[in-house]
């Protein structure tokens, strides 16, 4: 949408947070989502999407969001959600939950893709948001590191899986070990190999 890029020039001064979410394609573990206000007065250089970041350079830079935001939330919807709703719906949830825990109220939130949650606040989707827009940026790392934090807990529950190395993504190792051990609480039961292996 041309037109939500031209939004910036005219509402630079709009209390505005970015959302990204981390998480859509694993097999395991729920879908992550952050929403983020930075402040205008505390700039924080590197911001980019946090697929083009190193593992060092995103915890890094998730330390500064969190120091110098005016405003930061990371919210989740779990896999039972994931299952329930699917996977497109979770996520839209987690961004709203994201949204939603900000303790200041933003009067635009900048999502990252081609759709938004339904929220109260105006929404705008920019479409690869997460490499044009800073607040979608620092958004993207803190929803990307919460998320793999959060699979190093699963891999200590669950040591056979390597979900430290795979991060739930359906890599031939996670398939492998899947296919040995077989299915976890924790593994998202609606996705096509988990199905499968269900039968």
């Amino acid at each position: 949408m041309s037109t939500t890029l031209d939004l910036f020039a005219i509402e630079e001064d709009i209390l505005r947070c970015g959302v990204d979410e981390a998480g859509r394609g694993p097999l395991a573990g729920s879908v992550v989502a952050a929403a983020v206000i930075l402040n205008p007065d505390k700039p924080i250089t590197g911001l980019r999407d946090s697929k083009k970041l190193s593992e060092a350079q995103r915890d890094a830079l998730a330390e500064e969001i969190k120091a110098k935001a005016l405003a930061w939330h990371i919210a989740e919807a779990s896999v039972e959600e994931i299952d329930e709703l699917n996977i497109l719906q979770a996520t839209m949830l987690a961004m709203r939950r994201a949204v939603e825990g900000l303790a200041i109220v933003p009067e635009l939130a900048l999502i990252d893709g081609n759709r938004c949650p339904v929220m109260k606040i105006r929404s705008e989707a920019i479409v690869k948001g997460d490499d044009k827009v800073a607040e979608i940026s620092a958004a993207s790392i803190l929803a990307k590191t919460a998320r793999d934090a959060q699979l190093m807990v699963l891999h200590q529950q669950y040591p056979d899986y390597a979900f430290d190395q795979h991060k739930g993504y359906p890599t031939a190792l996670h398939l492998a070990r899947l296919a040995q051990h077989g299915v976890t609480p924790v593994h998202r039961k609606s996705f096509g190999p988990v199905k499968k292996l269900l039968g």
